[in-house]
Formats: C-alpha cells, sequence, structure tokens
C-alpha cells in the first residue's frame, strides 16, 4: 500500500471520537437556590401567620371606649331649663350715615391744604383755600356799578317829587310827570341787578374758602396745593366719611318679617350685634332703625338698617361683618346640648329616608334608650327642645356613634366633669389568667422531645434518686430516669 494512503486509527480517531457532554454544575447550583429562597419564603410566610395568631387571640388592654367588662364609656349631659334667644343671622355691611366727596365750587388755583390726611374733623372745619383775589376785584368792580345807579335812581326819584307838585299846580305838562314815573323804575331795576352781580361775587369770595359739611375723618389728599382746580373737572379736593354713628345694612329671609314688623310697628328697639368676618369677635351691639319697603324678588330678602353709637371706632366703612338680629328670648325652656342631638333615625341609612331628630337618653340603669324629640332654635352650642324630654334626665353628647337601645353603658363624664371609673378586679383576674395559660401552651410547644414541659412557675427537677416536691393542683409533675433507668429501658 502506497504511503501516501495509509491512514491509522489515530489518525481517524479524532473524528470518530464522540465528545460527551460535560455535567452542567452552573444548573444544579440554580435548582439548589431556587429550593433555598423556596424555603425562605415559607418559613416567612410560617413566621408572620403565627404572629397575626398571637396578635388576634392576644388580650385587649383596659381603657379606652370600650372599658372593662364590655362596657361602652359615653359623655352625658343634664338636661335643664334655661333661656334660649331666637336669632336671625345674616351677612352685613359697614355703611355711614354720610359720605361726602369735597369738590370745588369755583374755579381758580389751590394756594392751601387746611387737613391732614386721616384727621377727624368736625362740621365748618377748614379744609382749602382758592385764591379769591380775582372774585375780590369784581365784587369791587359790581359795587361801584351799584353806586352809579343808585345815584341816579335817587336823582330820578328827587325830580319825580317835583314833577308831581308842579303838574299838581298845573305848572308843567301832565305826560312830563307821568313819565318820570317810568324813568324811576329803569333806575330802580339797574340797583337791583347791580346787587344781584355784588352778591354773587360775595358768594364766589366764600366758596374759595372750602370747609368740612361733616363731622368725620378726612380721607386722602386728592390734590395737591398749587394746581388749578375747575367745577367741570371729576376729580376732588378730599372725601370726608361721618364714623359717629354709623350704620350696618343686611338682609333678612322674607320669611322671618312676620315676627319682626310687629314689633317695629310697637316701636320696638331690636338688639343687633355685629361680629367680625370670621364671626367669633363682637364689634358692637347697636338697634334697627329702618325697614326697607320692598323685597327683592330676585333673593327673597328684605334690607334693614341696624345703626350704632360707634364710640371705639370699631366698624369701619364698607367693613364685612356677620349681623345677629334678636327676635325674642324664650324664657324657662327645655335646652339640650347641641351635639346630644342626632338627625334621622336610629339604624337607618340615605336610602330608608327616615327623618327628624333623636337623642340617646341615660336610663337609671346605666342602659340608654332611644327618645324622639321635636327640637326648636339653636342658640350657641344648646338646642331647645319643644317634646320628648324633659329637665332634669341624662342624654349622651359624646360615644354615641356605637350606641343602640337597651345597651348598657358607663359614664365618663356628666356636664363636662369626669366621673372616675370603677375598680375592675374581676376583669383583671380573667385577663392574667388567660396570659398564664397561653404561657403554658407556649412552653409546651418549645419542650425538648422525649421529655415532658413544666407548667409556668412549675419547682424544679428533684435530683437524681431523691423524691421531688408534690405538685400542686392543676399542674403537671416531671420526673427525670436515673442513668440506671435509662439501662434497664433501653435492655428491655
Amino acid at each position: 500500500m502506497d504511503e501516501r494512503t495509509r491512514t491509522t486509527d489515530d489518525d481517524l480517531a479524532p473524528n470518530l471520537r464522540r465528545t460527551v457532554p460535560e455535567p452542567d454544575v452552573k444548573g444544579r447550583s440554580s435548582s439548589k437556590s431556587r429550593i433555598g429562597i423556596g424555603l425562605i419564603i415559607v418559613i416567612a410566610l410560617a413566621l408572620g401567620g403565627y404572629q397575626i395568631f398571637r396578635w388576634v387571640h392576644a388580650p385587649r388592654p383596659s381603657g379606652g371606649r370600650f372599658q372593662v367588662g364590655g362596657l361602652q364609656s359615653v359623655g352625658a349631659a343634664t338636661v335643664t331649663l334655661g333661656n334660649v334667644r331666637v336669632v336671625v343671622s345674616a351677612l352685613g355691611t359697614v355703611t355711614p350715615l354720610a359720605t361726602v366727596t369735597v369738590q370745588t365750587q369755583i374755579s381758580g388755583q389751590l394756594t392751601q391744604v387746611g387737613f391732614t390726611e386721616g384727621q377727624m374733623v368736625q362740621k365748618g372745619d377748614f379744609l382749602a383755600q382758592i385764591d379769591p383775589r380775582p372774585y375780590e376785584i369784581l365784587k369791587a368792580q359790581y359795587e361801584g356799578q351799584l353806586a352809579h345807579d343808585q345815584g341816579l335812581l335817587d336823582q330820578a326819584q328827587m325830580d319825580l317829587k317835583r314833577y308831581q307838585t308842579l303838574a299838581s299846580q298845573n305848572s308843567i305838562a301832565r305826560q312830563q310827570a307821568e313819565d318820570q314815573v317810568f324813568i324811576v323804575q329803569q333806575y330802580a331795576g339797574s340797583v337791583k341787578q347791580d346787587q344781584g352781580l355784588v352778591d354773587a361775587e360775595t358768594l364766589n369770595i366764600a366758596y374759595c374758602h372750602i370747609v368740612s359739611p361733616v363731622t368725620g375723618r378726612v380721607g386722602l389728599r386728592l390734590v395737591d396745593p398749587g394746581n388749578y382746580v375747575q367745577t367741570t373737572t371729576a376729580s376732588s379736593i378730599a372725601v370726608v366719611t361721618q364714623l359717629q354713628p354709623i350704620t350696618v345694612i343686611f338682609s333678612i329671609p322674607e320669611d322671618d318679617l312676620p315676627e319682626i314688623v310687629p314689633q317695629l310697628n310697637a316701636g320696638t328697639k331690636l338688639q343687633v350685634t355685629a361680629f367680625d368676618r370670621s364671626n367669633t369677635k363682637k364689634l358692637a351691639t347697636g338697634q334697627v332703625s329702618a325697614l326697607d319697603n320692598q323685597i327683592d324678588t330676585t333673593t327673597g330678602t328684605v334690607k334693614v338698617r341696624a345703626q350704632f353709637d360707634n364710640s371705639d371706632e370699631a366698624l369701619f366703612p364698607n367693613q364685612f361683618v356677620n349681623a345677629r338680629l334678636l327676635v325674642e328670648t324664650l324664657q324657662k325652656v327645655v335646652t339640650v346640648p347641641s351635639a346630644a342631638i342626632q338627625l334621622g333615625a336610629p339604624g337607618s341609612n340615605a336610602t330608608t329616608g327616615a327623618s327628624g331628630s333623636y337623642v340617646y337618653v341615660v336610663n337609671a340603669d346605666n342602659t340608654v334608650s332611644v327618645r324622639q324629640i321635636t327640637t326648636g332654635p339653636t342658640d350657641g352650642t344648646m338646642t331647645a327642645v319643644n317634646s320628648g324630654l324633659s329637665a332634669g334626665e341624662r342624654v349622651v353628647v359624646d360615644g354615641a356613634d356605637r350606641l343602640r337601645d337597651g345597651l348598657r353603658v358607663r359614664m365618663s363624664s356628666l356636664d363636662g366633669k369626669p366621673i372616675a371609673a370603677p375598680e375592675a378586679a374581676t376583669g383583671t383576674n380573667s385577663t392574667s389568667t388567660r396570659g398564664k395559660r397561653r404561657s403554658q401552651m407556649g412552653a409546651q410547644g418549645t419542650a425538648a422531645p422525649g421529655t415532658t414541659a413544666q407548667g409556668a412557675g412549675a419547682p424544679p427537677t428533684a435530683a437524681p434518686g431523691m423524691a421531688g416536691p408534690a405538685a400542686s393542683p392543676g399542674q403537671a409533675q416531671t420526673t427525670t430516669p436515673t442513668p440506671n433507668q435509662r439501662t434497664n429501658n433501653s435492655s428491655h
């Protein structure tokens, strides 16, 4: 055989040899990791379930709304007799009786301002001065014209007397005497006209001296000295607002008119109290001074004006206030705290359509009962009760959300005063007994195999060859076998 075609088995071995795959070490490692993670999750779930079981079955501490013995703690109040004010509340605006915009009545240069911004001024106090010299010159001119015409009138009157004398003697023609009468009348008209011009300039000079028309406070200065003011411009010099007295205008519903109008017609002074914007601070007290003559058909209300002295200037013009109109005061009526009144019906919801008011009454045996009532006006935190309650009864004001008819309760407070809780020895002992039983169960669950767990508080195990102490009733007695006993047991 040719050496070139000879092929050995060793040459063919690399091509014919089967490649054996290496073991997948990485796959086995991933499987072990997944198994370990699964075990950890199972252990975590078991521990979580055990903790939830302990929390659910753990004894609840005493206190809170549900006290020892399962009694619900409530706050109560005593039904009393008192006075309830019938008040109509409304939103109002402080409105001054007079707000005067001071404008010039004559054209001229403003030479002087006689007030300080924000100053309180009296009626007639000097405010501003306009240059009067042009008007004083015109007055002098008209006065000269008046004197001239007055002289002509006097001369004509003397001539009239002469002519009348001569006419009576037939010394002159009667026509001349009659004409002189009309000449006197003409001069008299000229004198009257001249006098009017003089008076007009006198008035203009007075207008140059501007004074306050009312008593009040001056606002900010709107024109500075040196400016030329005119009667045709819309600008003003200042604004004076009257503060004492001052009024509040507010609107009340037309349904309240039958109770208010008869009292106003009888001359009764209805009291009005003004509070600030937050309706917490009392500002002033006044009286109703006027009632509007028609009802606003858009809102169904009528405007009322109340007047206040405002001596302390607590009310400011255009201030927003809350007005409370006292219509009447109900004397010695049954009153309860508004917090005790429940709306609807016990156990009802919005779909039942039940309506009305009720309270939970605390009976003598500390059980509650539902009582339907009819309410009246509300005055602050107290509400008048027309029917359903009598003075001296006790009603629940706090903790009524889980009450039902006939439930026994414990009053934690009465009329705002706390009541000491009674000693609950029975409940404490039962709680401690349940705790001991759980401790014993836990100890038994953790005992080693082949041994009997000791109960909570059990005496120690006796030494080998010695008798242990007697077990107490209800307690498991445990002994430890000696080495000989363990040998004999193993041989058997």
